[in-house]
């Protein structure tokens, strides 16, 4: 299929095509009719990726916040590698439209195939010929509205939500200034609840529209037309809301909405103009200043976007769905006309030259549409349910020729994926990206482009299928991890799971029931630290071993941004269950056994943990995971102490070991190297040679089970001996 896509780093536009998105539970696929372009938000987005580095910094300060948190906790190359990484990637375009439902995924009954919905959010209804859309982000359209006038749903949302916020009432005065889009619906929203409206913009053809839609008077913001229209409405007391629907860097429309608003009159900010308020103006009239998020309330919320939980009506009267199917049903009864606001109609193939023209300002335009092609020849997007495998038995382990290259699938294409792995195997000498699997078409179609994948889907069972894939990557969300493992591994591959094997014991014995039934225990989890070329010199320094020790790993973890999936503890499992592993892994394999007990303290909530590990030769680790801590101070610190000498590590940039004598690594800040490559060259080696695998499987299950003892041991308070410990 075809979407429009940009290169934020280039400002490249394209339609191009990827794969077809799979139709997963909880939502629908759609076949577009028609797009619209948002000539506000996208052209800003597309002015954007037209800056320099320079210009773009400038633009977006908050992400260079997160740049620099992110070198002080990861190190400067690893940053620049995953901001060029992200930045140097195919990015989608739009956010609202109309089409017809292709596919129901499981769990969706209020729709069905060949229903025309609407359709928003700015992962889900882009400017694409199929859209896989979740269940609270879709509304039937009502019957006999047109699909082009129902294609104005998100954008119709989002002004609804601005005015709900205003709280009009019948009679009032409201001040829209700017006319785009978003304004032109606001004043149509507003006229219908029985408010009058004076409009502003320095356009006097849009002044014009707002005025033939329902505005009482409009006028440029410099004129004096437009005070004596407001004083004329309001008996000179001033307008009683003000929605700023403007952009842009002036910050007139703020000092205009003081001066023209009422005593404690109310400001609702919609667009995203300059927002320094006067503050004598602002405190004298006890201005209520307001912000309309987006679509309605559900925005940004996984559970409620994704999950399809939706919010008790007597609590939430007006979600983002019900702000949507309240709209077309505005436009349904002629409450709303969006028919003047269409400036052009493009076909869906001219996208690129219609949005050039839309940049160099050749098309004057309030809304534009796509049409997209009648369905001729369907295309049939894969279920993404976890499919049914042939069993493979066991994956081979008889060693391969040198010039033979090593095949390998990826399922998942994140970040991790592609900053910290994908650029350790992209032209490794032996090795061949075969196929990526995701279920976003977009993120398929980059991880091809930029790392050279023989082939993009989102169809699972076609790759577990190929016998001529030696090795699957899974490198997907938590929640996801056992089951694709257990199922790759049916399929008589090689597997390669980011940690966490799993997140139960349940799960982690249906991958261990799966190795039993298939013979095939080819199985690698990303424990990459003990790979760490800094760490295996520091233990080689260290020596042998021959009393017990005490080891001492603290996290300093860090709180999470708002929004992270790492959040979603009811899914994707605690940040302990999901990271955990890692430091269990290392200090199990610095002290050379399995751990044998666990006893975990919450210190705070569950996020900030003591865990104490014991070992059979009556070692012990001590693991604090803590959230608390400043972002200055380095992530990870380690200290062994055994035998008369102590092991220490900086965050993988200084080693050194005391003792007789002492040794310290270099003086010269290292790179944070946490192992990737190595682990990454030991498990292709494994495939290569049908050798062993890099961890044994015994010491991985050890590692997992210790992991999920420590949500058990919070359960109970006390400690809990580990299946199989001697």
């Amino acid at each position: 299929m075809k979407q429009v896509v940009q290169n934020y780093k280039s400002g490249e536009l394209a339609v191009l095509d990827v794969p077809v998105p799979g139709c997963k539970p909880g939502g629908v696929l759609v076949r577009t009719s028609y797009s619209l372009i948002s000539t506000g938000t996208e052209l800003m987005k597309v002015s954007e990726a037209g800056m320099s580095m320079l210009g773009k910094a400038r633009s977006r300060p908050d992400q260079v916040a997160k740049v620099m948190q992110s070198v002080a906790t990861n190190g400067l190359p690893a940053t620049y590698q995953k901001v060029m990484g992200k930045l140097d990637s195919y990015t989608p375009l739009g956010y609202s439209l109309c089409g017809v439902v292709e596919q129901v995924g499981p769990g969706i009954d209020d729709v069905k195939v060949g229903d025309v919905v609407a359709c928003a959010g700015n992962e889900h209804a882009l400017h694409a010929e199929l859209n896989w859309v979740p269940k609270n982000l879709y509304a039937r359209v009502p019957e006999g509205l047109a699909p082009q006038h129902a294609a104005f749903g998100t954008v119709g949302s989002i002004a609804m939500q601005g005015v709900r916020r205003g709280e009009p009432q019948l009679g009032e005065v409201a001040l829209v200034i700017g006319l785009g889009l978003i304004g032109q619906l606001v004043v149509q929203l507003l006229a219908a609840a029985g408010v009058r409206v004076v409009g502003v913009d320095p356009d006097p053809a849009r002044c014009e529209l707002a005025e033939r839609l329902g505005a009482a008077a409009c006028g440029d913001p410099d004129s004096s037309a437009v005070e004596a229209a407001v004083a004329e409405l309001t008996d000179g007391h001033g307008v009683d809301q003000v929605y700023l629907a403007a952009g842009g860097g002036s910050n007139q429309p703020v000092e205009l909405a003081a001066r023209l608003c009422r005593d404690r009159g109310r400001v609702v900010d919609i667009g995203k103009c300059r927002l320094d308020l006067p503050w004598n103006a602002y405190y004298e009239k006890e201005l209520d200043v307001r912000f309309s998020r987006s679509y309605g309330p559900g925005r940004y919320d996984p559970e409620y976007e994704l999950e399809g939980r939706d919010y008790p009506i007597g609590y939430v009267r007006w979600t983002e769905r019900r702000n949507l199917a309240c709209f077309l049903d505005l436009v349904s009864r002629g409450s709303v006309d969006v028919e003047p606001l269409v400036s052009h109609v493009a076909d869906f193939d001219d996208a690129v030259e219609t949005y050039g023209r839309l940049k160099d300002g050749e098309l004057k335009a309030v809304a534009v549409l796509f049409r997209y092609p009648e369905d001729t020849g369907r295309e049939q997007a894969p279920e993404v349910t976890v499919p049914a495998v042939r069993r493979g038995g066991r994956a081979p382990a008889t060693p391969r020729s040198a010039r033979t290259p090593v095949r390998l699938a990826f399922v998942g294409a994140g970040n991790y994926a592609t900053s910290m792995l994908l650029p350790h195997l992209a032209g490794r000498e032996g090795v061949e990206l075969s196929t990526v699997v995701t279920t976003t078409a977009l993120s398929a179609a980059n991880a091809q482009r930029k790392f050279g994948f023989a082939e993009a889907t989102t169809d699972l069972d076609a790759v577990l299928g190929d016998p001529s894939v030696d090795a699957v990557f899974v490198v997907t969300r938590h929640s996801s991890h056992a089951e694709l493992t257990r199922k790759a591994l049916l399929a008589g591959k090689t597997v390669f799971v980011e940690k966490p094997l799993a997140l139960t014991e349940d799960e982690l014995a249906g991958v261990l029931a799966a190795v039993e039934e298939s013979g095939n225990d080819r199985l690698q989890v990303g424990f990459n630290r003990r790979f760490a070329p800094l760490l295996q010199e520091a233990k080689a320094q260290f020596g042998v071993r021959t009393g017990p020790a005490h080891l001492r790993y603290l996290v300093n973890a860090g709180r999470l941004q708002h929004g992270s999936w790492y959040l979603r503890q009811g899914t994707e499992g605690s940040r302990f269950a999901g990271e955990g592993g890692h430091f269990i892994d290392t200090a199990s394999w610095l002290l050379g056994a399995d751990p044998v007990s666990v006893y975990a303290v919450a210190s705070s909530g569950q996020d900030d943990l003591q865990v104490v590990l014991g070992y059979p030769d009556g070692s012990t680790a001590t693991v604090g995971y803590v959230t608390t801590g400043p972002s200055s101070f380095p992530k990870e610190t380690l200290d062994l102490v055994a035998d008369g000498k102590v092991l220490r590590l900086d965050d993988f940039v200084r080693a050194s070991v005391y003792g007789s004598r002492r040794w310290v690594s270099s003086r010269l800040p290292q790179a944070r190297n946490k192992g990737q490559n190595a682990e990454l060259a030991a498990f292709v080696k494994a495939v290569r040679t049908g050798g062993p695998m890099p961890v044994p499987l015994e010491s991985l299950v050890a590692t997992t089970s210790a992991t999920l003892a420590v949500r058990d041991s919070l359960a109970s308070g006390t400690p809990v001996a580990l299946a199989g410990a001697r």
